[in-house]
Protein backbone atom coordinates (compact mmCIF):
# COMPACT_ATOMS: atom_id res chain seq x y z
CA UNK A 1 0.00 0.00 0.00
CA UNK A 2 1.24 3.49 -0.74
CA UNK A 3 2.25 5.99 1.87
CA UNK A 4 -0.69 8.20 0.87
CA UNK A 5 -3.11 5.40 1.74
CA UNK A 6 -1.61 5.25 5.23
CA UNK A 7 -2.02 9.00 5.59
CA UNK A 8 -5.67 8.80 4.51
CA UNK A 9 -6.29 5.90 6.89
CA UNK A 10 -4.86 7.73 9.90
CA UNK A 11 -6.55 10.99 8.93
CA UNK A 12 -9.85 9.11 9.09
CA UNK A 13 -9.05 7.73 12.55
CA UNK A 14 -7.93 11.00 14.16
CA UNK A 15 -11.28 11.87 15.72
CA UNK A 16 -11.53 8.50 17.49
CA UNK A 17 -7.85 7.86 18.21
CA UNK A 18 -7.86 8.97 21.86
CA UNK A 19 -10.66 6.49 22.60
CA UNK A 20 -8.54 3.55 21.49
CA UNK A 21 -6.43 3.71 24.64
CA UNK A 22 -7.96 2.65 27.97
CA UNK A 23 -7.16 4.23 31.32
CA UNK A 24 -5.17 1.08 32.07
CA UNK A 25 -3.15 1.50 28.84
CA UNK A 26 -2.33 5.08 29.76
CA UNK A 27 -1.34 4.10 33.29
CA UNK A 28 1.01 1.40 31.96
CA UNK A 29 2.45 3.82 29.46
CA UNK A 30 2.96 6.51 32.09
CA UNK A 31 4.72 4.00 34.34
CA UNK A 32 6.97 3.01 31.44
CA UNK A 33 7.80 6.63 30.58
CA UNK A 34 8.68 7.20 34.25
CA UNK A 35 11.42 4.55 33.97
CA UNK A 36 13.34 6.65 31.41
CA UNK A 37 15.85 9.23 32.53
CA UNK A 38 14.05 12.29 31.17
CA UNK A 39 15.58 15.37 32.77
CA UNK A 40 13.90 18.74 33.35
CA UNK A 41 14.82 21.03 30.48
CA UNK A 42 15.12 18.23 27.92
CA UNK A 43 13.94 18.75 24.35
CA UNK A 44 12.07 15.53 23.54
CA UNK A 45 10.91 14.30 20.13
CA UNK A 46 7.78 12.15 19.69
CA UNK A 47 7.85 10.49 16.23
CA UNK A 48 4.45 9.44 14.93
CA UNK A 49 2.83 11.27 17.83
CA UNK A 50 -0.76 10.69 16.73
CA UNK A 51 -3.06 12.87 18.83
CA UNK A 52 -0.43 13.38 21.52
CA UNK A 53 -0.92 10.33 23.75
CA UNK A 54 2.58 10.77 25.24
CA UNK A 55 2.57 14.57 25.45
CA UNK A 56 1.25 15.00 28.99
CA UNK A 57 3.58 12.33 30.39
CA UNK A 58 6.57 13.93 28.66
CA UNK A 59 5.58 17.50 29.58
CA UNK A 60 5.49 16.60 33.25
CA UNK A 61 9.04 15.28 33.02
CA UNK A 62 10.70 18.04 30.97
CA UNK A 63 8.99 20.85 32.91
CA UNK A 64 8.49 24.43 31.71
CA UNK A 65 12.12 24.77 30.59
CA UNK A 66 11.95 21.73 28.30
CA UNK A 67 9.99 21.10 25.11
CA UNK A 68 7.98 18.30 23.56
CA UNK A 69 7.90 18.17 19.76
CA UNK A 70 5.46 15.81 18.07
CA UNK A 71 5.71 14.76 14.43
CA UNK A 72 2.99 12.99 12.46
CA UNK A 73 2.49 12.43 8.73
CA UNK A 74 -1.29 12.55 9.19
CA UNK A 75 -2.38 16.17 9.05
CA UNK A 76 -5.57 15.41 10.99
CA UNK A 77 -3.65 13.63 13.76
CA UNK A 78 -1.17 16.50 14.02
CA UNK A 79 -3.98 19.07 14.06
CA UNK A 80 -5.80 17.22 16.85
CA UNK A 81 -2.59 16.86 18.88
CA UNK A 82 -2.05 20.61 18.55
CA UNK A 83 -5.62 21.27 19.71
CA UNK A 84 -5.33 18.81 22.60
CA UNK A 85 -2.14 20.39 23.93
CA UNK A 86 -2.08 24.16 23.31
CA UNK A 87 1.00 24.80 25.46
CA UNK A 88 3.97 27.05 24.76
CA UNK A 89 6.45 24.21 25.15
CA UNK A 90 4.56 21.72 22.96
CA UNK A 91 5.14 21.87 19.21
CA UNK A 92 3.40 19.71 16.63
CA UNK A 93 4.70 19.34 13.08
CA UNK A 94 2.93 17.69 10.15
CA UNK A 95 5.92 15.88 8.64
CA UNK A 96 7.31 12.47 7.76
CA UNK A 97 9.66 10.56 10.08
CA UNK A 98 11.87 9.82 7.07
CA UNK A 99 12.41 13.53 6.34
CA UNK A 100 12.45 15.57 9.54
CA UNK A 101 12.45 19.40 9.33
CA UNK A 102 14.94 19.86 12.20
CA UNK A 103 18.61 20.72 12.50
CA UNK A 104 21.15 18.09 13.52
CA UNK A 105 21.79 17.52 17.24
CA UNK A 106 18.53 19.18 18.33
CA UNK A 107 16.92 16.68 20.71
CA UNK A 108 17.93 15.06 24.01
CA UNK A 109 15.67 12.04 23.57
CA UNK A 110 13.18 10.56 21.10
CA UNK A 111 10.19 8.22 21.34
CA UNK A 112 8.08 6.34 18.85
CA UNK A 113 4.91 5.02 20.45
CA UNK A 114 2.75 2.63 18.39
CA UNK A 115 4.05 4.11 15.14
CA UNK A 116 7.36 2.58 14.00
CA UNK A 117 5.62 -0.13 11.95
CA UNK A 118 3.89 2.62 9.91
CA UNK A 119 7.08 4.36 8.83
CA UNK A 120 7.45 3.98 5.06
CA UNK A 121 11.20 3.40 5.37
CA UNK A 122 12.26 2.27 8.84
CA UNK A 123 15.97 2.51 8.06
CA UNK A 124 15.60 6.09 6.83
CA UNK A 125 13.52 7.01 9.88
CA UNK A 126 16.33 5.74 12.14
CA UNK A 127 18.91 7.63 10.07
CA UNK A 128 16.88 10.81 10.57
CA UNK A 129 16.48 10.13 14.31
CA UNK A 130 20.27 9.68 14.48
CA UNK A 131 20.79 13.02 12.72
CA UNK A 132 18.46 15.13 14.88
CA UNK A 133 19.38 13.52 18.21
CA UNK A 134 22.34 14.71 20.26
CA UNK A 135 25.22 12.30 20.90
CA UNK A 136 24.35 9.94 23.75
CA UNK A 137 20.60 10.51 23.37
CA UNK A 138 18.19 7.58 23.71
CA UNK A 139 15.68 6.55 21.06
CA UNK A 140 12.90 4.29 22.35
CA UNK A 141 10.23 2.41 20.40
CA UNK A 142 7.23 1.37 22.51
CA UNK A 143 4.10 -0.73 21.92
CA UNK A 144 1.62 -2.09 24.44
CA UNK A 145 1.57 -5.38 22.49
CA UNK A 146 4.29 -7.79 21.38
CA UNK A 147 5.54 -7.74 17.77
CA UNK A 148 3.65 -11.00 17.20
CA UNK A 149 0.41 -9.58 18.65
CA UNK A 150 0.79 -6.44 16.53
CA UNK A 151 1.25 -8.52 13.38
CA UNK A 152 -1.85 -10.58 14.19
CA UNK A 153 -3.93 -7.45 14.85
CA UNK A 154 -2.90 -5.97 11.51
CA UNK A 155 -3.59 -9.16 9.58
CA UNK A 156 -7.08 -9.28 11.10
CA UNK A 157 -7.68 -5.59 10.36
CA UNK A 158 -6.52 -6.12 6.76
CA UNK A 159 -6.51 -3.29 4.26
CA UNK A 160 -3.83 -0.69 4.56
CA UNK A 161 -2.42 -2.18 7.80
CA UNK A 162 -2.19 -5.82 6.67
CA UNK A 163 1.53 -5.76 5.90
CA UNK A 164 2.69 -3.37 8.65
CA UNK A 165 4.95 -5.06 11.17
CA UNK A 166 7.93 -4.58 13.39
CA UNK A 167 11.33 -5.92 12.32
CA UNK A 168 12.52 -9.17 13.87
CA UNK A 169 14.73 -8.80 16.94
CA UNK A 170 17.83 -9.51 14.82
CA UNK A 171 16.79 -7.08 12.08
CA UNK A 172 15.97 -4.35 14.62
CA UNK A 173 19.47 -4.71 16.04
CA UNK A 174 20.93 -4.41 12.53
CA UNK A 175 18.84 -1.32 11.75
CA UNK A 176 19.99 0.42 14.92
CA UNK A 177 23.59 -0.56 14.16
CA UNK A 178 23.70 0.78 10.58
CA UNK A 179 22.02 4.02 11.71
CA UNK A 180 24.74 4.56 14.34
CA UNK A 181 22.97 3.56 17.54
CA UNK A 182 24.42 1.15 20.06
CA UNK A 183 23.68 -0.42 23.47
CA UNK A 184 20.46 -1.82 22.01
CA UNK A 185 17.89 -3.28 24.41
CA UNK A 186 14.87 -5.15 23.05
CA UNK A 187 12.06 -6.56 25.14
CA UNK A 188 9.37 -8.39 23.15
CA UNK A 189 6.77 -10.19 25.25
CA UNK A 190 2.98 -10.50 25.41
CA UNK A 191 1.59 -7.03 26.14
CA UNK A 192 4.82 -5.13 25.53
CA UNK A 193 7.33 -4.32 22.83
CA UNK A 194 10.20 -2.08 23.73
CA UNK A 195 13.37 -1.31 21.76
CA UNK A 196 15.80 1.30 22.99
CA UNK A 197 19.26 2.36 21.82
CA UNK A 198 21.78 5.14 22.36
CA UNK A 199 22.78 7.55 19.59
CA UNK A 200 26.45 7.54 18.67
CA UNK A 201 27.90 10.34 16.57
Amino acid sequence: MSHDKHQEFYDSLAAEWDLMFTAEDLERLSHLVDTFEIEPGYDVLDLGCGTGILFDMLRRRVGPEGTVTGVDFSFQMARRAHRNFPFDNVNVVDADATNLPFRADTFDMAFSFSSFDNFSDQRKALDEAHRVLKPGANFCIIYLVSSHELSDQHKQAGGVLAGDKLPTRERMGELFDVSHFDTVRIDDQPGLYFACAINVK
